[in-house]
């Protein structure tokens, strides 16, 4: 099935991508060479976990689940099994986000340091709680088969909202933490005397920033959007290129419009039929 502006969905995709792995490559650059590496000791080394998991698990996973839907090659999948890939990537990201604040706690209270007084830690907290609520949620549901239809119908609009939220406040949180981290850890030079180390996390700050950008650039795209499980059965992924053409168009109506515009074409051409003798 065709998909408008096709290779302007895969540039974006294709930057989302390269752009994330890059952030993950920096923050791993960011913990090894800067600071004291990595390891679950009560010390400085096991707080490192926390930027590390919060980048790659709870920022550049949750984007590519929010996306997994409008990946074109996936149509063909059932929508069922699209909701439990969906469901796993969030789930896998929420573990990761859960283990990155196990880590910092545990440094803090190793190192007798008060939790819980940052604004960081505030939102931090608040989106993974947040984030958990809507995992529960939304696995009962869109993946219980009891769930009556017109209760999906109507949550849907809020978990789409909801998960863009939390994907934006856990960008904004990162952000938080990682100036935080440079102004307490850095002394000399200090953080504003523009040290190498300062540089290269604000260079990591705005490649989240990008991420995100462009994360949701994509999924706000109607004609991006993932088709009915109707549309796609009524056209064949082998039809003629016109025929792809017009489901491209229909991409962003909804189901309803395209049956009712389908059913006054049919009426039409019925009508002109009788009028010319012609019909059975």
């Amino acid at each position: 099935m065709a998909m408008e502006n096709f290779k302007q969905f895969l540039f974006a995709l294709a930057a989302a991508v390269s752009v994330g792995f890059v952030a993950i490559i920096f923050v791993l650059r960011w913990v090894l060479y800067f600071k004291e590496g990595l390891a679950w000791d009560g010390g400085a080394a096991e707080f490192n976990w926390h930027p590390v998991l919060t980048v790659s698990g709870f920022i550049f996973m949750q984007g590519i689940a929010i996306v997994v839907y409008r990946l074109p090659w996936t149509w063909k999948c059932s929508k069922f099994m699209m909701k439990l890939i969906h469901a796993g990537l969030n789930i896998l990201a929420f573990i990761f986000a859960v283990i990155s604040l196990v880590a910092v706690f545990d440094f803090h209270n190793s190192q007798s340091i008060p939790n819980m007084y940052s604004l960081h830690s505030w939102v931090g907290l608040a989106a993974v709680i947040l984030y958990s609520l809507q995992l529960v949620l939304g696995v009962c549901i869109y993946l219980i088969p009891l769930t009556p239809t017109n209760l999906r119908a109507v949550f849907m609009p809020l978990h789409i909202y909801s998960g863009l939220f939390i994907f934006t406040s856990v960008i904004a949180t990162a952000l938080m933490g990682i100036t935080e981290k440079l102004i307490f850890g850095l002394k000399d030079p200090k953080y504003k005397d523009s040290p190498p180390e300062a540089t290269f996390v604000n260079v990591l700050g705005m490649l989240i920033v990008l991420f995100g950008a462009v994360i949701l650039w994509i999924v706000t795209r109607p004609s991006w959007k993932r088709p009915s499980e109707q549309v796609l059965l009524s056209h064949p992924t082998n039809g003629r290129e016109s025929d792809d053409t017009k489901v491209g168009i229909t991409l962003s109506q909804p189901t309803d419009q395209v049956d009712t515009e389908g059913s006054r074409e049919a009426r039409r051409r019925s009508g002109k039929l009788e009028d010319s003798g012609q019909a059975d």
